[in-house]
């Protein structure tokens, strides 16, 4: 019963937040479209980008105080810094991972971006205000599709680097699921991923991000999160029936731009990613 009235609770001040948050948002993109001065549109967009920071910290305390979770902190934190242009790699499982992901880098980094479907757009409130906020709407073609008419990946790779350019503004952490899409044992078996607990990177989109930020990369953030007894799904999560994340963090400078030679350093950091999976859901001692 207990978990049911967390969860309720939770749901209920997401609402709420969400609702607080759009209304000055809205009004700041409307105000944003009429501004005539570049200069203008950009001091608005760095006060809308506080908006998101406002946004996960409230979704932090709801966390915090609900005791919905306990989320590992990792010392690459102190280490990083709000100025820096950044691109965050990560392991992905469950649409929790976003909450975690921005609520552990939140006053740490620039606050977090990421390419999402087209058809999101659509979702009251969050969809449009994404739109706002600068993250970018692209069309994702399946692999069939590309052998099919081999000319989509270049549009698929035109319509990523104009999508870059307004983190071209100012300091940006971009957030890229090298999998692209979540995790599951089925998925692995139909990839036959030699991974024991993930599914094969892919670093088309990731190369096309690096090129579009050109020599602004400070840092490629390799983000590894477990889930120790399964990962959650949104609600499990909001229950509070996942008590404990680990959240691994390392820092690494851009990648090759060689297409083969990025596929093997992401091989590599895969690897190693796996492992550290590995070690992280062995048995705690008491």
């Amino acid at each position: 019963m207990i978990y049911t009235l967390r969860g309720i609770t939770a749901v209920l001040f997401i609402s709420i937040s969400t609702v607080f948050w759009c209304t000055p948002l809205y009004l700041m993109g409307f105000v944003r479209f009429l501004l005539p001065a570049k200069h203008g549109r950009t001091s608005l967009s760095d006060l809308m980008d506080r908006i998101i920071d406002g946004w996960v910290f409230s979704n932090r305390a709801m966390v915090h105080y609900l005791h919905i979770a306990t989320i590992e902190k990792p010392p690459l934190l102190a280490e990083l810094e709000r100025t820096d242009w950044n691109v965050v790699v990560c392991n992905h499982q469950s649409w929790t991972d976003i909450l975690v992901l921005q609520n552990t880098f939140l006053g740490h980094i620039p606050p977090l971006k990421f390419f999402t479907k087209q058809e999101l757009i659509y979702v009251p409130l969050v969809g449009v205000a994404m739109w706002l906020l600068g993250f970018p709407y692209v069309r994702r073609y399946s692999r069939e599709q590309l052998e099919k008419d081999p000319s989509l990946r270049e549009h698929d790779r035109n319509a990523t680097l104009q999508a870059c350019q307004g983190f071209l503004e100012r300091p940006t952490s971009v957030l890229n699921f090298l999998e692209g899409t979540r995790y599951s044992e089925q998925k692995k078996i139909a990839q036959h991923s030699p991974y024991s607990h993930l599914l094969l990177p892919k670093t088309g989109g990731l190369g096309y991000v690096c090129e579009a930020l050109e020599q602004r990369i400070d840092n490629i953030i390799d983000v590894t999160i477990v889930y120790p007894d399964r990962p959650p799904g949104f609600w499990e999560f909001l229950c509070g029936r996942c008590a404990h994340i680990d959240f691994h963090a390392r820092r690494y400078p851009a990648p090759p731009t060689d297409r083969d030679d990025r596929k093997d350093w992401a091989d590599e950091l895969w690897r190693g990613k796996d492992d550290e999976i590995s070690r992280s859901l062995l048995p705690r001692s008491e």
